[in-house]
């Protein structure tokens, strides 16, 4: 399966119906964008049970926004509706497999049992400063 351009109006569709997405926030300026698109779509061949997507940064600002993406290229990881993985940067075949790899080996339940701990909601409601690490990640839609 290629990559398919995610949008804000088809991105809670998706994400909702598919358990595992990579999203690449991309722009057609950037070189570096450029540089990752062949390796993304060639683990797309190779992966054809997840789903690629791409988010043209330019066309789709609120989106971007929304995940707070600063820098491009960006790769997150969704797996049922939670970001895994949100790290910008173009990644080389290797290490993107590696990625995918440790994506699929994920205990979900696991995650979410993580992510929904007491800790974890009052370090959510509390802002975070330099010295706190960042809050866990909650569901993957912006709304």
């Amino acid at each position: 399966m290629s990559t398919m351009e995610l949008t804000k109006d088809n991105f809670d569709e998706i994400v909702a119906d598919d358990g595992f997405v990579l999203i690449d926030f991309w722009a057609d300026w950037c070189g570096p964008c450029r540089q990752f698109a062949p390796v993304y779509e060639a683990a797309a061949e190779r992966h054809s049970d997840l789903t690629f997507a791409k988010v043209d940064t330019e066309a789709q600002q609120e989106l971007a926004a929304a995940f707070e993406i600063q820098s491009i290229p960006t790769l997150m990881i969704v797996r049922e509706r939670i970001v895994v993985f949100a790290q910008p940067g173009a990644l080389p075949e290797a290490a993107l497999e590696d990625l995918i790899g440790q994506a699929r080996q994920l205990d979900m339940e696991e995650v979410r049992a993580s992510a929904t701990t007491p800790d974890d909601a009052a370090q959510a409601a509390e802002p975070t400063t330099p010295s706190d690490p960042p809050a866990s990640s909650g569901p993957a839609s912006p709304a």
